[in-house]
């Protein structure tokens, strides 16, 4: 074995552990968040999950002006000094302060907007999560950079847990809306804590002249481009609170939330592979094989997931909320639909952040805003509905233009890439089916045993008719499960 192997092998290895860890967090925070926000959404109003999905659109915004992009700069950067870290945290935390005080100086103006009066009360102590959330993001960089995934999963569940404690001892107290912002705080203020407790790095004053500077072209269109993308991704949200009803936003919000699972591993398959393919960027054939190999068990691991929630959403609507609730189960499917198309975007856009400059990342965004600015145009006054079907569109449209862009800097063909993915379509539309024709057939039994029913069978369709066709994505997930398991 080569030297160069050798390391690329390491390089794997270090990868599907990554990749395990990091996905085995995600499920157990998606399904812990689940069980959260079932308790506390039974034991609140739709209006208050409304205020909430406005500030949180505020939140999400300010924290990526906090990081500027500059975080995902230092893992692409090679060797960065103490004095690149320390100007970041710097920046971090000034800029975090800053706009914690300019938020709430506006929250009583956007309160007064939705003629929400709570939103006003709940804002200042709820945007605490900016300073408290720039405490830890040099821990978490470095962390990443040194593929440290599983004392950030362990690091992430703790903080899922323990806010989820807080959030439903709240709930049971009939504290209300404050259930939901006491879970933001004290999720963010137990990552803060256990970052700096499972790091050593520490803020030292250093040689930082000029860090941020040099950094900035990478950075700042990275961040522009990440603000675009979620104004856009939200700003149906701030919509429906004022065109519509702060009801309809928490129906609209609580079906997104209750959707996320799939994202979020999606999420941590992306957070895994960037830095992963930063490290092998030159080696053209390894990129690329790699690049279809992720979308391949990205699609194998989700694709299913999806199609399960959707087939099953009625019945768990009906098993675990409340009917104040069961309005948002046509949001939840259709939101679900999209799902399909973000894991695909996502990993194209990661090549296009490991290869490019960032000047296409943004010509990218202009245009993919444009058409979803149009959609949104179209969509709002319609209703609810519509705005959600228009998500779906822009889905598909910035899938395939990420896919598009990202050709330029991997030899892989789109017939490639389709023939890869073809076959599970084909196979998650097939229990799709199935599962929907045993609902049919069952729909005189109880709930509980229903959804049963549809689970084993939806997984067990899955099973056989990967094993039966001898698929390379199935083949493939299951080696990968026997060598991380073989680790352990």
């Amino acid at each position: 074995m080569t030297k160069g192997e050798s390391k690329g092998g390491k390089l794997i290895e270090r990868v599907a552990s990554g990749v395990a860890w990091s996905i085995g967090e995600k499920i157990g925070s998606a399904l812990l968040q689940v069980v959260v926000s079932i308790v506390v959404a039974n034991r609140i109003m739709p209006e208050h999950m409304g205020i909430i999905a406005v500030l949180s659109v505020f939140i999400t915004l300010s924290q990526m002006v906090v990081d500027s992009g500059f975080s995902q700069t230092l893992i692409r950067k090679a060797a960065p000094t103490q004095g690149d870290y320390f100007a970041v945290f710097r920046f971090n935390i000034i800029s975090s302060v800053a706009l914690y005080v300019l938020l709430t100086a506006l929250a009583p103006y956007v309160a007064h907007y939705y003629d929400w009066p709570l939103l006003s009360t709940v804002a200042p102590v709820i945007f605490l999560v900016l300073p408290l959330n720039a405490l830890g993001v040099i821990q978490n960089t470095i962390m990443v950079r040194e593929f440290r995934f599983a004392h950030l999963s362990t690091i992430t569940f703790l903080s899922t847990l323990i806010s989820g404690i807080v959030a439903i001892a709240m709930a049971l107290m009939e504290m209300g809306i404050w259930s939901l912002v006491g879970q933001r705080i004290a999720m963010m203020a137990a990552k803060a804590m256990l970052l700096w407790w499972h790091s050593e790095w520490r803020p030292r004053r250093s040689e930082s002249r000029g860090a941020l500077r040099s950094m900035a072209p990478y950075s700042l269109r990275l961040m522009a481009t990440e603000i675009i993308t979620s104004l856009y991704n939200n700003i149906s949200q701030l919509f429906i609170g004022k065109i519509y009803s702060g009801t309809e936003l928490g129906y609209f919000n609580q079906a997104q939330k209750l959707s996320n699972m799939p994202t979020t591993i999606t999420q941590s398959i992306q957070s895994v592979t960037f830095p992963a393919l930063s490290r092998i960027k030159e080696d053209e054939e390894k990129l690329a094989e790699s690049y279809r190999c992720v979308i391949m068990a990205t699609a194998m691991i989700l694709f299913p997931i999806i199609a399960g929630l959707i087939a099953t959403a009625k019945d768990f609507y009906i098993l675990l909320l409340k009917p104040d609730w069961h309005p948002a189960i046509p949001y939840f499917r259709i939101i679900c639909v999209a799902g399909f198309f973000y894991p695909l975007s996502i990993i194209a856009y990661n090549i296009l952040k490991v290869k490019s400059d960032g000047a296409i990342i943004l010509r990218l965004e202009i245009i993919k805003r444009t058409i979803m600015t149009a959609i949104l145009i179209i969509t709002i006054p319609m209703s609810v509905k519509a705005i959600a079907w228009g998500i779906v569109v822009a889905n598909v449209c910035e899938m395939l233009l990420n896919i598009t862009a990202s050709r330029r800097y991997t030899n892989i063909t789109l017939w490639r890439l389709v023939r890869t993915l073809l076959p599970i379509a084909l196979l998650t539309l097939a229990m799709y089916g199935i599962v929907m024709w045993v609902g049919i057939n069952l729909s005189e039994w109880s709930t509980a045993s229903r959804l049963a029913i549809k689970i084993v069978a939806g997984i067990a369709v899955y099973i056989i008719g990967g094993t039966t066709f001898r698929m390379e994505s199935f083949r493939q997930t299951i080696a990968l499960l026997r060598q991380i398991l073989s680790k352990r």
